[in-house]
């Protein structure tokens, strides 16, 4: 094919000659956000399996069931659901342009997830000041690092969502503004997946 063949040819349909110019800015964003989502997942993953063979090595310390609050695991559960909750109904009054009500919904899966937050610290503090910090045993070491990753990943999630919010305010809802907001929300509904994991293996398993 000679020089003038190939400059006959349509320049999208040409390849290795820049036909149809880079990936769409969203393509680019969702395949790197997912590669972030699977990274986290399989970090989380190894965290499970060490909490799961070093679960018995409490090395004469208190045992999950001596540390663990169901009542309190109970309340933490019922936040981050419904936390989630109101992060999709925020996602969808996004996308159908309502400011007002992305707002209201942002707001209240701020509050639920500060309440999560509150009563995980709460107990964090109890724990110690009963021994039973990580240093105590590799099972506490599990416990913490397993339930404080968490824990630390709802804290970012939540500063994140007030960043959000402010460009919301501040911006409106452009494109890239909900391609975030996207984001955000695939972000927090994983939480919530990994936390249906650390209630099975580590509180209700755990609290036998």
């Amino acid at each position: 094919m000679t020089i003038a063949t190939i400059d006959a040819v349509p320049a999208e349909l040409v390849r290795g000659r820049g036909g149809g110019g880079p990936a769409p800015t969203r393509t680019v964003v969702a395949y790197g956000f997912w590669i972030f989502i699977l990274s986290d997942i399989t970090m989380f993953s190894a965290l499970f399996a060490a909490f799961a063979a070093l679960s018995g090595r409490t090395a004469g310390g208190p045992t999950g069931s001596e540390v663990i609050n169901l009542r309190h695991v109970f309340i933490e559960t019922v936040c981050l659901l419904l936390s989630s909750y109101a992060c999709g109904l925020g996602a969808l009054s996004a996308e159908r342009r309502r400011p007002g009500r992305f707002l209201v919904f942002a707001a209240s899966t701020f509050v639920l997830g500060a309440a999560f937050l509150f009563v995980e610290i709460s107990d964090f503090v109890d724990m110690v000041g009963a021994g039973a910090g990580p240093s105590r045993s590799a099972f506490l070491s599990a416990f913490w690092a397993l339930v404080g990753m968490h824990g630390g990943h709802v804290t970012s999630g939540l500063l994140w969502l007030v960043y959000m919010a402010a460009q919301v305010v501040a911006k409106g809802l452009r494109p890239h503004v909900l391609r975030r907001l996207l984001c955000f929300s695939l972000f927090w509904h994983a939480l919530d997946i990994i936390w249906v994991g650390v209630l099975t293996v580590v509180y209700l398993m755990g609290a036998r």
